[in-house]
């Protein structure tokens, strides 16, 4: 049961309790209130309700400010040269975009993200297999055609990549100046606001993944001996309000986490994401929370997609990321996955938060 359900319970059992307490016999007899009696006659009941979810609205709010302290002390190993916490450096951040044979969205994204305040750079993983040569200047061209006329953005650079891998897209990036990066995918849009809120969020907490697509990994036999998961959509998050992941088709995250994917990562999780062409994502996810012991954190923002089809489209892909979810937690010998119900919110655009 979620932390602010089980509060909201306690609450109403010692408010029954009370009144149990202080009152003239088993059957507490309440006066009736005529319909014209004073305001703050009517509506006590009311304000008992509201103190109640001022209480609970309090200690999401201070159980988002503990995860948020946990990140912020970050580990030891994740720094080969110093062993204090990772601070954020850097006044920006480096916006990192794969694709794969889709120019149109390609130019789309490219333009949106170039543009949005805060982006130091524009990185597009290239992994196909006939880059059009020479690149700096056709492609390079095509794709910020769509600047001109507009305020002068941010610098683009294509990460080439011989081979195609969904592992390409957490390769090491030579030269960024800010330590935060978000990963996002060709057919997602993120608002340009909305991206700074979440990178305010990341600098709270610089050794989480911070993003705006939750899922959760669940036990398929809760009460069984055996430990076997099954991947959580979407739909579960809503219906729960938990989820251990965020994924990275659009994420901030430490670029510390590039050079431990690529060069310390297990390579048998490199291998069975090249195999079965799936679930770098949810390698990232098990990364991070292993190096942490902590759960990211789920921004609530719009996104925006922008294409008709991807990899989750196809069928079986939830039965697929079941598997991926189970051959990586045997990978690392135990499941690092940390489930949370936090949910970071712009207090500036909800009316109750």
């Amino acid at each position: 049961m979620p932390r602010m359900a089980k509060l909201l319970l306690k609450l109403q059992e010692a408010a029954a309790a009370a009144d149990r307490r202080h009152g003239p016999g088993p059957i507490r007899r309440h006066p009736l209130v005529p319909r014209h009696a004073p305001a703050a006659t009517r509506f006590v009941p009311s304000c008992r309700a509201l103190c109640l979810l001022a209480l609970a609205a309090a200690s999401t709010t201070l159980a988002l400010a503990l995860t948020l302290q946990n990140h912020r002390l970050g580990p030891a190993d994740l720094s080969s040269s110093s062993s204090s916490a990772i601070s954020p450096r850097g006044g920006g951040f480096a916006v990192v975009i794969n694709t794969w044979r889709r120019p149109a969205l390609l130019r789309r994204s490219v333009t949106h993200y170039a543009a949005c305040g805060g982006v130091d750079a524009v990185h597009v993983v290239w992994s196909e297999p006939r880059p059009p040569p020479p690149l700096p200047e056709t492609l390079r061209g095509g794709v910020l055609g769509g600047l001109n006329g507009t305020r002068r953005g941010a610098g683009v650079r294509f990460e080439i990549n011989e081979a195609d891998s969904l592992n390409n897209r957490f390769r090491p990036i030579r030269g960024l100046a800010a330590d935060a990066v978000f990963s996002v995918d060709d057919d997602l849009i993120v608002p340009c606001s909305t991206l700074r809120f979440a990178f305010s969020v990341w600098q709270s907490a610089p050794s989480a993944m911070v993003g705006f697509v939750p899922r959760m990994h669940w036990l398929t036999n809760p009460r069984g001996s055996e430990e076997e998961y099954r991947y959580g959509s979407w739909w579960s998050v809503w219906w729960t309000g938990t989820y251990s992941m965020v994924l990275s088709k659009a994420s901030f995250f430490h670029k510390k986490y590039l050079d431990m994917y690529t060069n310390q990562m297990l390579p048998s999780i490199r291998k069975y994401v090249n195999e079965n062409r799936n679930c770098e994502d949810i390698a990232m996810s098990f990364l991070v929370a292993n190096a942490t012991g902590a759960p990211p954190v789920w921004v609530q923002g719009r996104i925006f997609e922008i294409g008709s089809s991807g990899i989750s489209s196809l069928k079986g892909h939830g039965l697929q990321r079941s598997r991926c979810l189970n051959a990586f937690a045997a990978m690392y010998g135990h499941m690092p996955l940390v489930a949370t119900t936090v949910k970071a919110v712009d207090s500036r655009k909800s009316w109750f938060w």
